[in-house]
């Protein structure tokens, strides 16, 4: 098997390999998440983000994972998934309009007055929280998008970071309101 890089077997024809947001309800029991994530990675596959949490209902859990692959791969990767017996049900959300999100914590250089106040704006921009405080930096939690979160750590990269964490991203479908009828109907 010929590998590309970190992102899996390598496609000589079809699609571009694209991110994919997949969405994995499985039974909440011990060993199910290494099962998910050896299919993925016995594959040659890298998982680029992964969260896991009880659901509503606490027999299930919700997978969200990152992978980056063509329709084709993604395709064949969700349907051997569907196959583990623990698998409820697995979702390519980015087929779907959803929202995503992620909470980052970054500790970032704050020695001068000038660097703390600019660092203070950059919160508001993009409602950060500080959430800790010493005399040379702050450290600040960020949620959002992926967006969102790249171009909060470019602009935070010019003070210096020396720290960074990072949650899993969470998704979910948007849900859609209905159309109401037409007053008087």
């Amino acid at each position: 098997m010929i590998v590309n890089g970190t992102n899996g077997p390598a496609e000589t024809q079809g699609d571009p390999p694209r991110r994919h947001t997949l969405a994995i309800q499985v039974d909440n029991r011990p060993g199910v998440l290494a099962r998910v994530t050896t299919l993925i990675s016995g594959r040659g596959f890298n998982i680029d983000s992964l969260s896991v949490a009880e659901t509503m209902d606490p027999e299930v859990s919700l997978i969200t994972l990152i992978i980056t692959g063509s329709p084709r791969i993604i395709s064949q990767i969700i349907k051997q998934l569907r196959k583990l017996i623990n698998v409820i049900k697995v979702t390519d959300l980015s087929e779907m309009d959803y929202v995503e999100r992620q909470l980052i914590m970054v500790r970032v250089k704050a020695e001068d007055q000038d660097s703390r106040s600019e660092i203070m704006r950059l919160c508001k921009i993009f409602r950060a929280k500080v959430i800790d405080v010493s005399l040379k930096s702050f450290t600040l939690e960020i949620t959002g998008g992926s967006d969102k979160m790249a171009a909060a750590l470019s602009l935070l990269a010019g003070f210096g970071i020396e720290e960074q964490v990072s949650t899993g991203l969470t998704a979910m479908t948007r849900s859609f309101q209905q159309k109401q009828a037409p007053k008087g109907s």
